[in-house]
């Protein structure tokens, strides 16, 4: 009888341990599923190492960038138009990690929870991943940085759809070239710079410094500053580069003071500015349909007069990434009410069934007061229409920004345009980096109006 009831302990053991065995096994498929089948081991999918079998790949207006044909991966389109959409489409290796190849092969697999890999086997493709791009839009913002390295970005600020993402340096992904690894020009060239870059932001960031003095000094617009070339902080001295005499609060966003803007930073003080800075994203992880974009960076530790002074006009230690710039300037255009970056636009199982996208946990938006906002986007517009575009040329655009030519150690400074148009009927904002491409209202403003021209025809 002892016999019996130890045998039964040990089936009855035996059967718990199975039990809990398929638990975890199903809970595990449930969760990791995907990821086992959009794995480089997956014979269906990949052929040494790279995509083979999967959806295609199509832009907002159903361009098809990539696909699949006899059992190979094909790019479409010329080779500049190739070149132009590699950091959104992505290479079939997984260099480019913010590609769509790598950050949306899970859809392009054709998995699903109920039927795994059935479809993809049944159909012989995957999903089909739509992005919210124009890749003729992204030829024209290619064409324009004219072999410059940096990156531009458009996104519509109503809904968050990016439709134009460039980044430079990029190759043809059909003819990759042999010595892309040691050529200099190719320097970082997997690194979509839209999304997972940061450069010193230079006077762009006096946005940032703008909206905390909007926010903290009541009589901002009312008072008078003096510039002599240059501001004593106490501890030292911060540059400008002109002599701009008396001028107003307006005046020294027009002509980009340093001497107002870092007598500011040091009035308002460390605190203020910091925490107006993460509430307009930085030291922010920022997600674009889950994908995380690099951080922005505005110094932790505490600073002293001069460094603070230097912080407040964009310099110092501080970094800006792109896409979190680009999306601020949605929140000032839309009456302080961001709208976090969208990639996909929409998505079609191998079975032929449409369905919208969108990640399991949103990132919250960038958002300023509306009454802020609305100040921004004034001093904004002045900038072009006093400065920028004094001649009107441009005024159909209805353009409103701010440029930077971000100071660089040793090399040519960082030339920025972040801005937006005002027109509702074109509710898109946009942002320019050239990489050591020297001033900002001379390359990238230019490149941005470049850029805008055509994406008001979309």
């Amino acid at each position: 009888m002892q016999r019996i009831t130890k045998r039964a302990f040990v089936l009855l053991a035996l059967i718990i341990a199975f039990t809990a065995g398929i638990v975890i096994l199903t809970a595990q498929f449930s969760l990791r599923g995907a990821a086992w089948a959009s794995s480089k081991y997956n014979n269906h999918v990949y052929t040494y190492g790279a995509i083979s079998s999967a959806g295609t790949i199509y832009d907002r207006g159903g361009v098809a960038l990539a696909e699949t044909v006899n059992g190979s991966r094909k790019y479409a389109g010329s080779a500049s138009l190739r070149t132009a959409t590699l950091h959104a489409v992505g290479d079939t290796e997984g260099f480019i990690s913010s590609g769509a190849h790598s950050s949306f092969r899970q859809v392009l697999s054709g998995y699903d929870r109920i039927n795994g890999m059935y479809e993809l086997i049944k159909y012989g493709k995957g999903g089909d991943v739509t992005l919210t791009i124009d890749s003729a839009l992204c030829k024209t913002a290619w064409s324009a940085l004219n072999g410059r390295k940096g990156t531009v970005g458009v996104y519509n600020y109503k809904t968050g759809e990016v439709v134009c993402m460039v980044s430079s340096p990029s190759y043809d992904p059909l003819s990759k070239p042999r010595n892309i690894d040691s050529n200099e020009k190719y320097e970082a060239v997997y690194l979509n710079r839209l999304l997972h870059g940061v450069f010193t932001p230079g006077s762009t960031f006096k946005v940032v410094t703008a909206a905390c003095a909007l926010q903290n000094i009541p009589d901002i617009e009312q008072r008078q500053f003096k510039c002599d070339g240059r501001y004593a902080t106490g501890e030292g001295y911060v540059t400008c580069r002109a002599k701009h005499g008396t001028l107003n609060f307006e005046k020294a966003m027009n002509v980009s003071c340093n001497s107002v803007f870092s007598q500011l930073a040091v009035e308002l003080g460390e605190a203020k500015l910091r925490a107006s800075a993460e509430g307009l994203g930085f030291n922010q992880a920022i997600k674009a349909d889950g994908i995380t974009q690099a951080v922005s960076k505005f110094q932790k530790t505490p600073m002293n007069a001069l460094e603070l002074g230097w912080t407040g006009v964009g310099q110092h230690t501080t970094l800006a990434n792109p896409c979190q710039m680009l999306e601020l300037m949605g929140a000032i255009a839309n009456e302080g009410n961001g709208v976090p970056a969208k990639l996909v636009k929409s998505l079609k199982t191998p079975s032929g069934i449409s369905r919208p996208f969108g990640p399991l946990r949103q990132t919250p938006a960038i958002t300023i007061d509306p009454s802020i906002a609305r100040r921004l986007r004034t001093l904004l517009r002045s900038n072009v229409t006093a400065t920028y575009d004094k001649n009107g040329g441009n005024s159909g655009l209805q353009l409103c920004g701010k440029t930077g030519t971000a100071e660089v150690d040793g090399k040519q400074p960082h030339a920025w345009f972040v801005g937006f148009s005002m027109n509702s009927a074109t509710p898109y904002a946009v942002v320019v980096v050239g990489e050591n491409a020297g001033s900002g209202q001379e390359v990238a403003y230019e490149i941005a109006v470049k850029v805008m021209r055509e994406a008001v025809k979309l």
